[in-house]
């Protein structure tokens, strides 16, 4: 998908527009573990969340490649829309963005006060998404999909930042909505030669990727019922899932409640507010506790844009 003198390059357009986020070694995660655990503060960007890296490498290969574009559509359920409205703000492309219906209210906010247009439509990202592809048809706008290669390249610029920022991990845990995370971990794992496994992690509600990497093909799902928005899709993508069937470990799902643990485990350990998919790997840390015990491990922190409400509704309900 690309090389390492292009993900080089990629860090420095990043570091251009932001610096690089931290990586910490928090001891009250390890002594709550068991294993010595350095969190990839994600939550520090810009827009509280990864995907900014990709928009700001999708913005810069759309502009190259039609300077003329009328504007940008895509879907999505906040993070992604988020970067593409800072992203697309930065380089006066105009961004719509489609959302289901009942989305975060808060993510919405964001997203207009970055800029962005959007439009309710469904009740999940993949309805939502269908839509997206449709109102570019109509209007004449550029589709940006969650998964593409110049958003993977974008995104695996907090991987090169975290293996060559931290010691040598042995696992590194990742959430997984569409893939885009995952993917640019494993790329970048590769392409510096590093013998870390990359576990991926999935909620028990939206599992699509755990089971089509078991059955070997696309596998989706009747619903994404969970309450960690960005982990919420059905529909794997088909180039992610081949990545991630030979470069992942494996995928450990977990569940809400053991989310919601994992988030008030990193306000008391961290004082860092995570969203549900920014604690999932955390979530899937403990889980395998046993396993990990003594090992060295990275944790995706990939964002923190949670609403208050939820916050108080699931994350408090069981303090």
């Amino acid at each position: 998908m690309f090389d390492l003198p292009a993900l080089e390059d990629a860090a420095a357009l990043v570091h251009a527009a932001f610096p690089p986020t931290p990586q910490h070694a928090w001891p009250l995660l390890a002594a709550r573990t068991g294993a010595e655990v350095w969190v990839k503060h994600e939550n520090h960007t810009p827009t509280g969340a990864f995907k900014v890296r990709g928009g700001v490498t999708y913005m810069r290969a759309l502009t190259r490649d039609r300077p003329h574009v009328r504007g940008v559509i895509s879907a999505t359920r906040g993070n992604h829309g988020q970067s593409l409205a800072w992203a697309g703000a930065r380089a006066g492309v105009p961004v719509t963005i489609v959302v289901p219906h009942g989305n975060s209210t808060e993510k919405n906010a964001a997203m207009r006060a970055q800029g962005a247009t959007l439009v309710e439509h469904g009740e999940d990202f993949d309805a939502a998404r269908v839509e997206a592809a449709r109102l570019a048809q109509r209007d004449g706008l550029e589709f940006a999909p969650s998964f593409a290669p110049e958003l993977v390249l974008g995104v695996a610029t907090y991987a090169l930042e975290l293996f060559r920022g931290a010691p040598p991990l042995d696992a590194l845990y990742v959430p997984i909505g569409l893939g885009s995370g995952i993917c640019g971990c494993i790329l970048a794992r590769d392409l510096l030669g590093l013998p870390i496994e990359v576990i991926g992690v999935q909620s028990t509600e939206a599992p699509a990727y755990a089971l089509s990497v078991a059955m070997g093909r696309v596998v989706t799902t009747p619903s994404a019922n969970t309450l960690a928005d960005g982990m919420a899709t059905r529909i794997p993508d088909p180039d992610a899932l081949a990545i991630i069937r030979d470069g992942a470990a494996r995928i450990v799902t977990v569940d809400d409640a053991l989310v919601a643990e994992a988030i008030r485990a990193y306000w008391q350990d961290t004082h860092n507010l995570a969203e549900g998919a920014g604690a999932a790997p955390l979530a899937a840390l403990m889980t395998e506790r046993d396993a990990m015990a003594g090992r060295r491990v990275g944790l995706v922190l990939c964002g923190g844009n949670i609403d208050l409400a939820l916050f108080r509704r699931w994350v408090l309900a069981d303090a």
